[in-house]
């Protein structure tokens, strides 16, 4: 299952300069779509505010169809708009603040429950440093080489290798102490 989820994703429909813009866009789409909005889905966690982010790159990318020039560039150039229209999205919102000692917080963690590998792996992830967690989501879920992430995040190859490198290493030293822990609660060890 989990070589499923990891594993790299070939596109259906090849896109070329030469098509007419019209032409061109709908094969963009068509190729991109589901990437597009998987990664989408992966930084935002809600499939209806996934749809608008691929939505507003779909039509940031229209406006801007004639700026692309290499047609391999492709995904990375849409994976770029996708990225800013989602930091777009936090520029625009305006977070009401509360005072948290006003709420009581559910623990809503249970002991014991079989964690699906899934999840657990995503938490992981997610407890990773932000410059270590999004080469490595690039890598794994949109399936991008070292040189399209240090394009798509504007960097240095060698600075995403090494990123890529110790975010692995960090995500290995936690998924083996969190094994550790399981086992001490367990009566073990």
């Amino acid at each position: 299952m989990i070589k499923q989820f990891f594993r790299k994703k070939k596109s259906d429909a090849s896109v070329s300069v030469d098509m007419n813009k019209q032409r061109r866009y709908e094969a963009l789409v068509r190729a991109w779509h589901r990437d597009l909005y998987r990664y989408a889905y992966w930084l935002c966690h809600d499939p209806h505010i996934a749809e608008d982010l691929v939505q507003e790159t779909c039509l940031r990318a229209w406006r801007s169809l004639d700026s692309l020039q290499d047609d391999k560039a492709a995904k990375s150039w849409l994976i770029t708009i996708l990225r800013r229209e989602n930091a777009r999205r936090f520029e625009r919102k305006q977070l009401d603040l509360v005072d948290i000692d006003d709420y009581p917080i559910a623990d809503t963690h249970q002991q014991g429950m079989g964690i699906d590998i899934e999840q657990m792996l995503r938490r992981q992830i997610m407890k990773l440093a932000p410059e270590y967690r999004e080469p490595l989501v690039l890598q794994v879920m949109a399936g991008f080489n070292g040189d399209e992430i240090a394009e798509i995040l504007g960097l240095n190859r060698n600075t995403v290798m090494t990123r890529l490198f110790r975010a692995r290493n960090q995500l290995k030293d936690q998924i083996e102490k969190q094994s550790e822990r399981r086992g001490q609660q367990n009566g073990r060890s």
